[in-house]
């Protein structure tokens, strides 16, 4: 009897090593999609996967992004010329410390997502392009919220947002009443625009996506994280994703380009330190009482650069392992909404106008915004009612509630 179960456990042992084996290879050799089909059962599109890795980036910088103003190659735009901004939710919860990816955005917003744990949402477009070392290069991804929808809907007509699930009407009961407000609905309203439509299917939900776009990786930066601490994914591979569902820098639908319409900002203002006025230090909470997500930017005028720190601590980006950074730094003051159910879901009133404050090159200097509806830009004026100049390079976003205290240290 033993004998005859040692026999059979080990056909069974090499039956998976085989069929193991064999999905491999099929993974190697055999280009995946997230799904063979569109959502409404049309076969997808099948185009060849782009290029992988990191690229030479050595060139002549002469070519100016439409998202953030810097200077990049011939190369990398030849990359992004042929894709769309993608959004990319990216949690900021204390066991996802510290995050792969968000300095190769080329914008990155941050709001309060639940409890007054802050999530991110960069953009990514021209930096992307240049690739990374790691194949997941992005993480780790977390769910949908509805007020970031309003900010990726800037960045085109069907603007490919990653996350994994979302905020959607949940019941207390299988069959019962939902329970999440229709506002804070996010998974919802991403069909109600479309984004799940034949043709015009950019959004990238985890659940829709193959093991080469996002996998778990829960010990990636060796500690051994929570599942829902784990979920990192391939840029490039998601935009070949949505190549694979005819989105590209066209829309296969109406054949137009993402940015027939796409209002750039304006990136004129000089890469240099203010000589009189600087700010060094600025730290501010979103809620109070949550120091573990307060935040401190400390500008470095030897970079030009504003470094950041959570929780007292500088905050690096774990494929670079250097610390994040930006060029621009925007606090958008914002009406907050919280627990509008009883799942906790918060809102942000990023559609109308408010006030707000740049810091760039080491000044300060207050300004306004406006947003007119969901597609729209939002512009940042100054006092004068002049559009503001940014300098070329990451422009970093912090959604505050209205009345937060801004604090200020070493100012000269």
């Amino acid at each position: 009897m033993n004998s005859k179960l040692t026999q059979i456990s080990t056909y069974a042992g090499i039956f998976l090593f085989l069929l193991g084996i064999s999905y491999y290879g099929f993974g190697q050799f055999f280009p995946t999609t997230s799904q063979g089909t569109n959502p409404n059962g049309t076969p997808a599109v099948t185009l060849a996967p782009q290029k992988t890795g990191s690229i030479n980036v050595s060139g002549p910088k002469i070519e100016v992004c439409p998202i953030n103003g810097d200077l990049f190659t011939s190369e990398e735009k030849d990359i992004w010329s042929t894709r769309r901004p993608m959004a990319v939710m990216i949690e900021n919860h204390l066991d996802s410390r510290p995050q792969s990816g968000l300095q190769n955005a080329d914008i990155v917003y941050e709001a309060v997502a639940e409890g007054g744990i802050t999530r991110f949402m960069g953009i990514f477009y021209c930096n992307a392009a240049k690739g990374s070392q790691s194949k997941y290069d992005v993480g780790p991804v977390r769910s949908a919220r509805t007020y970031f929808l309003d900010l990726a809907s800037e960045y085109a007509d069907y603007p490919l947002y990653a996350h994994v699930g979302g905020a959607n009407c949940s019941a207390a009961t299988p069959g019962g009443p939902c329970t999440t407000a229709k506002k804070a609905q996010a998974i919802e309203q991403i069909s109600q625009y479309g984004w799940n439509n034949a043709g015009t299917w950019s959004d990238l939900s985890q659940f829709s996506l193959s093991y080469k776009a996002c996998r778990r990786e829960p010990e990636r930066t060796g500690e051994v994280r929570a599942t829902e601490h784990s979920v990192y994914c391939s840029t490039t591979e998601m935009y070949n994703v949505a190549a694979n569902r005819g989105l590209t820098n066209l829309t296969t639908v109406n054949k137009t380009s993402w940015d027939k319409n796409y209002r750039p900002w304006s990136f004129k203002q000089k890469d240099s330190p203010v000589s009189t006025d600087v700010v060094a230090n600025i730290s501010f909470d979103f809620w109070a009482g949550y120091k573990d997500y307060s935040v401190s930017w400390k500008y470095d005028s030897s970079t030009n650069r504003y470094i950041r720190s959570n929780d007292g601590q500088v905050q690096i980006d774990f494929n670079t392992q250097e610390p994040l950074y930006t060029k621009n730094l925007v606090v958008q003051y914002t009406k907050e909404t919280r627990a509008v159910d009883v799942h906790g879901h918060l809102l942000y009133d990023l559609i109308g106008s408010g006030t707000g404050i740049l810091y760039q090159n080491g000044g300060r200097q207050e300004i306004t915004w406006s947003k007119a509806n969901r597609i729209s830009r939002t512009i940042y004026k100054d006092k004068s009612g002049a559009e503001v100049n940014f300098v070329p390079g990451m422009v970093w976003v912090e959604i505050l509630p209205i009345g937060n205290k801004i604090n200020y240290e070493g100012q000269s």
